[in-house]
């Protein structure tokens, strides 16, 4: 996950510009400091690839008798700021022990302290509705961002849909029609980068025109999806009795586990469902254009028969690469008919079935990803590059 090979990803995967992460660790923020060069207000560059200085944090508090963990994505305008924000936040917490460090700190007191040091910083709850360290999450979240935030609610102008959640369910909750809803990697390694994204027109690319995008202005254009059925909390369940369960199901269930009578992993359908105060599809606007994807080594692996991990998987997503470019050109815009031609007929018509949404899910649930099956038109019959 170093420079390099962030950058070389991003390239594969067709990411004009990256967030640094972690600009809070020590090491990591002396790489940023030494490597990049600034392009432009608030925007750095390594090779071909445009950075943002970008961290996340997590915050764990009780309040109200409850437990609280929330993680928040910060951007900062420079290294600069970022460098003043790592001088307080050293003498609340350690910085060099994790890339994401923990402050026992509540989330209000967290952006007070980072506002006061650098006020144009924008704080985004990151993956909002996972039942672990989010704002609205099952295990120790909230119901709104003002029980939250406090006074400071109204300085939160977006949020991170995350993994198991899209626009069209976020909507359904009135109160956060103000709020831009963006998608990140949340990359662990760089091939994971790309897996969500946001999607930004911009005649100038400066921190200050992408907070303005970020803040209801124009130039935030849509975001890259995960089918939400995908991410590993999508469904209520639990992991250890392999129970998973629709919302309704569980709500019959009083919230206990079938098999073994324990509470479930309470997933993020259920809550979407809990605080809504609209109907299903209801809400949408039409700054929420969003795309539904799978990441194009999974459907090169269906197509071949094989596991995604497998270097059979592995060279046939470097060829396709090789001849068309990057990743996100090739599962949005490439013309079908194209694919097939150069690349594989099976593979052209998963990337065809996906754009139609015409796939099997299976959901995901207490930290296990969800399943998504192509329905080739024959099944049997395995194809080769």
């Amino acid at each position: 996950m170093g420079l390099p090979e962030l950058s070389r990803w991003g390239g594969i995967k067709g990411i004009d510009l990256l967030g640094s992460g972690d600009f809070t660790h020590p090491a990591w923020f002396g790489t940023l400091r030494s490597q990049l060069r600034e392009e432009s207000e608030g925007i750095y560059r390594y090779g071909d690839t445009r950075f943002l200085i970008s961290g996340e944090l997590s915050a764990i508090w009780s309040q109200e008798g409850r437990q609280r963990r929330i993680h928040l994505v910060i951007l900062v305008p420079s290294l600069d700021d970022a460098e003043k924000i790592n001088q307080r936040l050293a003498a609340r917490g350690n910085l060099a022990a994790d890339g994401r460090p923990m402050f026992g700190l509540s989330a209000k007191a967290l952006v007070e302290l980072i506002w006061e040091v650098a006020p144009e910083a924008f704080v985004i709850p990151a993956h909002a509705w996972t039942p672990w360290y989010s704002i609205f999450g099952a295990k120790s979240g909230f119901d709104s961002l003002e029980e939250c935030f406090g006074e400071y609610a109204d300085r939160i102008r977006a949020i991170e849909t995350g993994l198991s959640s899209d626009p069209p369910m976020n909507r359904r909750v009135s109160s956060l029609d103000r709020l831009a809803l963006v998608s990140f990697s949340d990359a662990h390694s760089p091939s994971k980068l790309g897996r969500e994204v946001t999607i930004f027109d911009l005649p100038d690319l400066t921190y200050s025109t992408l907070v303005e995008a970020l803040s209801g202005g124009p130039g935030l254009t849509g975001t890259i999806e995960f089918y939400p059925e995908e991410g590993k909390y999508h469904y209520d369940g639990h992991r250890q009795c392999g129970v998973s369960q629709h919302p309704s199901e569980t709500r019959a269930n009083n919230d206990r586990c079938p098999v073994c009578g324990r509470e479930l992993t309470i997933g993020v359908l259920h809550r979407v469902t809990d605080l809504a105060d609209r109907a299903e599809g209801d809400g949408a606007t039409k700054r929420d254009r969003y795309w539904s994807l799978i990441p194009l080594v999974e459907i090169v692996a269906q197509a071949l028969g094989v596991g995604a991990k497998t270097k059979k998987a592995e060279r046939a997503y470097d060829a396709m690469i090789e001849r068309f470019g990057s990743e996100l050109d090739i599962l949005l815009d490439r013309p079908i008919d194209e694919i097939a031609h150069g690349a594989d007929t099976r593979v052209a018509e998963g990337i065809a079935k996906m754009r139609s949404g015409s796939v099997h899910i299976e959901p995901g649930y207490d930290g296990v990803y969800g399943r998504i099956e192509i329905p080739f038109d024959d099944p049997e019959q395995m194809s080769l590059f």
